[in-house]
């Protein structure tokens, strides 16, 4: 989508906030990549990420993902929350974005797509990946867990079942050897959701899921295998982050599904 194109679609998706009532809940916010070396949406500005999470730090009350979790099962009502997540794995995550984090007290969840780490291999758009000894460090700063992003960031819709759980029990495998973690947090590669059998194995093996869709994340009200996420972009800016903080732009998150599904279909 062009610069212009994702601007109206912002806009619009403000607007149409105004009428619909945005649910108690968790938000789950998306981050990719930090530090602007690749001209990709989701490769945020350093000086942008900072006041990003200064923000969310001062008027959110920012929680684990397990806190979150406990707080979207139980049919109690709560104050709203925020968790932050990573995915992937590159390399200015313990660079650029985890000093920052420090800084601020914000935890975190990681969703790492290990064959990458293991064979050092570039993620597209020369994503340099990070390696097991600053993931380590990482996890020692308290504030960082490690989930499952597949092995290879693979789409579960497509895949045979014994190449599912190859791809889910090498990535937690890896996980618990290199950092002497359970991984016990999925997301689904690109938000994809997978195949019923994937569907199966993936609540085998885990305590959540996460999907698509830029919502909160209602109490007493979620299926913990399909959480909603909202990526942040780099067109976000602090203006359209402040909504999606609180749970909003759902339509945006609707047209970008609709694109995404369009491209899969004619690739």
């Amino acid at each position: 989508m062009l610069a212009g194109g994702r601007k109206v679609v912002k806009v619009v998706a403000a607007g149409a906030d105004r009428f619909r009532r945005i649910e108690c809940g968790l938000v789950i916010l998306i981050y990719h990549r930090v530090g602007r070396r690749a001209p990709i949406e989701t490769d945020l500005p350093l000086g942008l990420f900072e006041d990003q999470i200064a923000f969310l730090a001062e008027h959110h009350r920012v929680v684990t993902l397990c806190e979150g979790l406990h707080a979207v099962t139980s049919p109690r009502s709560a104050p709203p929350v925020v968790a932050v997540t990573f995915d992937d794995g590159t390399a200015d995550f313990a660079d650029a974005a985890l000093p920052v984090l420090v800084r601020h007290g914000v935890p975190l969840t990681l969703y790492l797509s290990t064959s990458f780490v293991e064979d050092q291999r570039p993620f597209p758009n020369e994503g340099t990946p990070i390696s097991w000894r600053a993931l380590r460090d990482a996890c020692s700063t308290g504030l960082v867990s490690v989930g499952s992003h597949t092995h290879r960031h693979a789409l579960l819709d497509r895949l045979p079942a014994s190449a599912v759980d190859d791809e889910l029990d090498r990535s937690i495998g890896l996980i618990g050897e290199r950092l002497g973690l359970a991984a016990l947090d999925f997301a689904y590669p690109k938000a994809v959701p997978g195949s019923p059998a994937a569907d199966r194995a993936v609540r085998q093996r885990f305590r959540s899921a996460a999907l698509a869709g830029t919502k909160t994340n209602g109490y007493g009200t979620t299926d913990a295998y399909r959480l909603s996420r909202s990526p942040v972009q780099s067109a976000d800016g602090m203006r359209w982050f402040k909504h999606k903080a609180r749970g909003g732009l759902s339509l945006e998150d609707f047209v970008r599904q609709r694109i995404s599904r369009h491209r899969r279909g004619g690739s």
